[in-house]
């Protein structure tokens, strides 16, 4: 019976890291991609592909197309490529644009690449991380939860778009994740209540 092939975007993140190895834990082929370096080494089941753009269409369909000829196919897509900023609404106007392509374009080409292989499997699943910010955003929160509403929408129509074909499109709402850069960031916050990351892993 063929191994299940996990894509995770993000790999080199704190949850992509938690996700990475969940999944071998699990007993998946995995495949991880970021745009950072991957540190974890390339083995019999776990390869990384490094310097992927996910904001260009091209290198998002380049790496699904490499996840597939090594592996033979791709059975779930796990979406954590993202980033976040705090800045009020009349702050730069690039970091909205920064935000926009970071955490939704990403996410809609790695789907838009990743669809056709799974399509092929008749079955399979996607899940993305949203926010839960994103319902209800507070003060200096606007571009990152404007960006991540695009992912909940995006999420939503490829779950009616793709509910014929077998395959299960979701997503995750965690609130503050546990990372040395959060802790960095709101220092007097209560790190007790924050989501760790595996935890989030899984979940996903």
């Amino acid at each position: 019976m063929p191994h299940t092939v996990t894509v995770i975007t993000g790999a080199s993140g704190i949850l992509g890291q938690a996700l990475v190895e969940a999944a071998l834990a699990r007993g998946d082929h995995v495949v991880g991609i970021d745009f950072g370096t991957i540190q974890r080494p390339d083995s019999g089941s776990f390869i990384g592909l490094s310097g992927v753009d996910l904001t260009l269409a091209d290198a998002a369909q380049n790496a699904m197309d490499t996840a597939t000829s090594h592996f033979g196919h791709i059975d779930n897509l796990l979406n954590a490529v993202g980033g976040f900023v705090w800045q009020m609404t009349d702050g730069p106007l690039d970091s909205w644009e920064r935000m926009h392509r970071m955490n939704l374009v990403t996410v809609l080409n790695a789907c838009r690449a990743a669809l056709p292989h799974l399509r092929a499997q008749l079955q399979g699943s996607i899940v993305n991380v949203g926010a839960l910010g994103a319902m209800n955003a507070g003060a200096g929160l606007g571009a990152y939860a404007a960006s991540k509403a695009g992912v909940h929408k995006l999420t939503e129509a490829l779950a009616e778009e793709c509910k014929s074909s077998g395959l299960r499109i979701n997503a995750v709402l965690p609130s503050i994740i546990d990372t040395p850069a959060n802790r960095t960031d709101m220092p007097d916050a209560d790190f007790r209540s924050w989501v760790q990351p595996a935890q989030l892993a899984t979940v996903m």
